[in-house]
């Protein structure tokens, strides 16, 4: 899924950055706001930890690479070189238990469940990611990894498996605040070979049956957490930007990471941790109930409005085991941009309440973009969806002079960027893009813009540089990319778009002949149908609900 940057550059083809903008981010590792300054100046490296592809995804797996497609699409507007790496795992001992099940090879389930979840990213519009590397492309990284751990006396090998010794690392437990007391490590026989309970596996020795690699300690596997500190290291650097992935991940793969990592290296791993709130199941229990307000109550006590380390306890994650699945139809049912919009509707460090109403609930928001859109080519004849983007920030800037209307346009447009500067806050921004909607409405009204004979020129060209502000900003969401499919849906939806349009000849028919009863009785029953017409000077339009 590699892309393109659309950063401007300088007549040299060198980058330009707008270093008019202060970015600030949450950082977990100090808990608290930061300013941007990425350790290569201009450019950033940004690694986001993927699924293990043992089952179709869920919509909780679309949270962190929704918001960091975001990130990115941001981050190259303000003029940033960034690579993204999202990784997939693809062996681990949840994908050896579904082939074992399913009676195929490990690789045939990773195969499958790695195309379900492109399947899905491509659906919600995440296009940016620049690396997608497997970890069983990279067992010789992850190998001569171990080996340098155990060089430097951070690790040590017994009879085929190879543990990481958290004794060993003075700073365990600076991520995530716990102890290395609190480590949860692997049960069993590992426990017996270990020198404390808290060591965790870097290489698995091979069982019998199952997938194996050569190594200097006999045929095994990666451990879970070695595999990110590899793949990064390789294709990031030993210190990178920013590090995401869910609160879940906090402790102990993200403790786990940068532990192996600095050991490693004797140097920081990222300088910024970046974590998405979970999403909560609406049945699992209300926003402001009693496990929101536990999470509210620990954010307060930090002083942060963050959830502290415990975060990922309080917190009701969705998963398959909480009735999440069927992410394909789903996305069916509701539609890629509308989920998308649903999942940027929320600032990404908060709890995401997931429910279906929910979701439709975010696309009667979308409705608004949506006949706004269709007003805009009634107007002026072209698509807003073939409108140039503007990819620079700072071409974005409106010579307002004494236009009241563009003079709002960039009021509502510094707000919307101030708000994504401050922590990428989303959901704040969003509202400015309603804003900017009823502004450039109100001016559409105002002056008269559908009616060729009464507007003027100056009103009609100020109105497409408001919109042109719009297509900028919308785009940097990853929204309105393309326009809405005008169907019911159903076997055969082009005849059903075509009945619409016959009842609304019918109707105007019955008006005509002043049968206003069956004209109402037509619309009446086209919206208990979720069919909306829109009555307008050039004629009558209509949409699905």
């Amino acid at each position: 899924m590699a892309s393109t940057s659309h950063t401007s550059q300088t007549p040299a083809g060198s980058r330009r950055q707008d270093t008019t903008m202060t970015i600030r981010v949450y950082n977990t590792l100090t808990r608290a706001k930061e300013p941007f300054e990425p350790v290569q100046p201009g450019k950033v490296g940004i690694y986001l930890c993927g699924p293990t592809v043992y089952k179709e995804a869920h919509i909780g797996h679309m949270v962190g690479p929704v918001i960091f497609d975001t990130i990115k699409r941001y981050l190259v507007y303000c003029g940033f070189d960034v690579r993204w790496v999202v990784n997939i795992t693809d062996v681990d001992d949840k994908l050896i238990a579904q082939a074992n099940l399913r009676g195929i090879p490990m690789q045939q389930v990773a195969t499958e469940m790695t195309a379900d979840y492109l399947h899905n990213l491509r659906a919600l519009g995440v296009d940016q990611i620049d690396d997608m590397p497997k970890a069983t492309e990279h067992i010789a990284e992850i190998i001569a990894f171990i080996e340098e751990l155990i060089e430097r006396d951070f690790a040590y090998p017994v009879d085929g498996d190879v543990f990481f010794d958290v004794s060993a690392d003075a700073d365990y437990g600076k991520l995530s605040n716990r102890s290395a007391d609190s480590q949860q490590g692997e049960g069993g026989e590992a426990a017996a070979r270990k020198r404390s309970p808290g060591d965790f596996a870097l290489w698995k020795s091979a069982k019998p049956g199952e997938p194996s690699w050569d190594s200097p300690w006999g045929p095994g596997r990666p451990g879970w957490h070695i595999e990110c500190s590899a793949m990064s290291r390789r294709l990031l650097g030993k210190t990178f930007d920013i590090h995401g992935g869910g609160l879940d991940l906090v402790f102990p793969h993200h403790e786990n990471e940068l532990a192996q990592s600095e050991c490693c290296h004797g140097q920081p791993m990222v300088k910024y941790w970046m974590h998405n709130g979970l999403m909560q199941a609406a049945a699992a229990g209300k926003v402001g109930g009693r496990s929101e307000r536990e999470r509210d109550q620990a954010g307060q006590a930090t002083g942060s409005g963050q959830p502290p380390e415990s975060a990922g306890n309080v917190e009701t994650k969705i998963s398959r085991s909480k009735g999440a699945g069927g992410l394909a139809q789903l996305i069916q049912r509701q539609g890629g941009e509308r989920i998308r919009f649903f999942l940027l509707r929320t600032h990404y460090r908060s709890t995401i309440v997931f429910s279906e109403e929910g979701i439709a609930e975010a696309g009667t928001g979308l409705e608004t973009f949506h006949r706004f859109c269709e007003r805009y080519e009634r107007v002026t004849g072209q698509s807003f969806y073939d409108l140039p983007v503007i990819g620079r920030r700072a071409d974005g800037q409106l010579e307002a002079g004494d236009s009241s209307l563009l003079r709002e346009v960039q009021r509502q447009r510094d707000s919307f960027l101030s708000k994504m500067d401050d922590d990428f806050n989303t959901g704040a921004a969003i509202s400015d893009l309603f804003d900017l909607v009823r502004t450039l409405n109100k001016a559409c009204d105002q002056q008269q813009l559908e009616d060729a004979g009464q507007r003027s020129p100056r009103a009609l060209a100020e109105f497409q540089r408001g919109t042109a502000t719009l297509r900028e900003l919308t785009a940097l969401l990853g929204l309105f990319r393309q326009p809405p499919p005008k169907t019911l849906g159903g076997a055969d939806q082009e005849l059903a778009g075509q009945l619409v349009e016959l009842l609304i000849e019918l109707r105007a028919t019955a008006r005509k002949g002043k049968d206003f009863a069956m004209a109402d009785r037509i619309r009446d029953g086209l919206a208990g149908l979720g069919i909306t017409l829109e009555d307008r000077k050039e004629g009558t339009g209509w949409r699905r609900d």
